[in-house]
């Protein structure tokens, strides 16, 4: 039988389940700022159009707003470290990691407009980057959400019923969506 465990531990595990998620995101993030942090130092840039320019510029902004949301967690922890505000930076952290990984999106589907506009029209450019926005947008939004009301069809048995009434209660309480807290 498995051992339920107590609202601190359920915290740290959330706690530590966002960090790990978060670690996954600053990667590609990080990866992401420091290619377009170099591009303006490439040959090739001064022949960039007014529009790439402005593409750039969102980029580049969009990816250090999201490395400063990502990161942010890490601060607020140290703010409040030992205090017993486990909660708190739960529901700041789940708000910061929603808000990078917009902020990484914006930056991601710009750069790609960035490179497409300049490899091609503009309106092939612009029709590639559209669908690759929807393509984030599916994966990273459309299909989570869709993904909360889905069961496999099979009875769950009382300990499942049990942990998912527990795991709607705390997100109700934190404020996250139900699928945050599934395991």
């Amino acid at each position: 039988m498995v051992k339920k465990e107590t609202e601190k531990q359920r915290w740290d595990r959330n706690f530590a389940d966002l960090l790990q998620e978060l670690r996954v995101a600053q990667t590609g993030v990080q990866i992401l700022f420091a290619f377009l942090l170099t591009l303006p130092f490439s040959a090739q840039f001064p022949n960039a159009s007014a529009f790439q320019r402005d593409i750039y510029v969102l980029a580049l902004v969009a990816a250090a707003f999201a490395t400063a949301m990502i990161i942010s967690p890490v601060a607020f922890h140290r703010a409040l470290f030992r205090q017993g505000r486990k909660p708190e930076l739960v529901r700041f952290a789940h708000k910061m990691a929603t808000g990078g990984l917009a902020f990484m999106l914006i930056s991601m589907v710009s750069s790609v407009l960035l490179i497409t506009d300049f490899l091609l029209p503009t309106t092939v450019a612009i029709i590639l980057t559209a669908v690759t926005g929807l393509w984030f947008l599916t994966f990273w939004a459309f299909l989570p959400w869709a993904r909360r009301n889905w069961t496999d069809g099979e009875d769950d048995d009382e300990e499942d019923r049990d942990e998912a009434a527990e795991n709607k209660e705390y997100a109700r309480q934190v404020s996250v969506p139900a699928q945050a807290t599934d395991r």
